[in-house]
């Protein structure tokens, strides 16, 4: 076991073992490259790992909060908290490049960045959004239902292949 006043426990070695918690809702990404992890520090002899939902009342916060526990425990961390911070709210903006790449090759539209000119995304018919297809790249898309599988997706369907397939929210 790893005591907590150790310092020989780096950062770095805390941030990839925090890599390997996967995010409950998307299997494909984990909770460092989400953006949910926002700090890992040493205080009072305990690490603190703070994270942020990625929005309020996220149900798998709390599937996370305890896969993060198991995770520190399985590699000796005696002594932590995860604390989570509502300080700031949680943007698709910290998600990492790698990870909108990921979502993209799962089958989810990644989100575009929030401050992006939106002329592009605004469809000639109106101001539906037009999300290019995760599968084939066409903009022959529509959005079908505000929410997909969870809340922070919404359900689109591609003409150009047929096919149905989720877009990660812009936040």
């Amino acid at each position: 076991m790893i005591p907590s006043t150790q310092y020989s426990l780096s950062k770095s070695q805390l941030w990839s073992w925090l890599e390997e918690v996967i995010d409950p809702e998307i299997p494909v990404l984990n909770v460092v490259e989400m953006g949910i992890v926002r700090d890992v520090l040493f205080e009072d002899g305990e690490v603190i790992v703070k994270i942020t939902p990625t929005y309020s009342g996220c149900p798998a916060m709390n599937a996370i909060e305890l896969e993060i526990q198991k995770k520190l425990r399985e590699k000796g961390v005696e002594s932590f908290k995860v604390l989570t911070d509502f300080k700031e709210s949680w943007t698709t903006d910290w998600m990492t490049d790698h990870a909108k790449k990921k979502l993209k090759e799962y089958g989810i539209a990644p989100p575009t960045e929030t401050d992006t000119d939106d002329d592009f995304l605004t469809n000639l018919k109106g101001s539906q959004k037009i999300i290019p297809c995760p599968y084939c790249d066409s903009v022959d898309t529509k959005l079908q239902s505000e929410f997909g599988s969870t809340a922070c997706k919404s359900l689109y369907y591609c003409d150009g292949c047929n096919q149905p397939f989720e877009h990660f929210k812009c936040i």
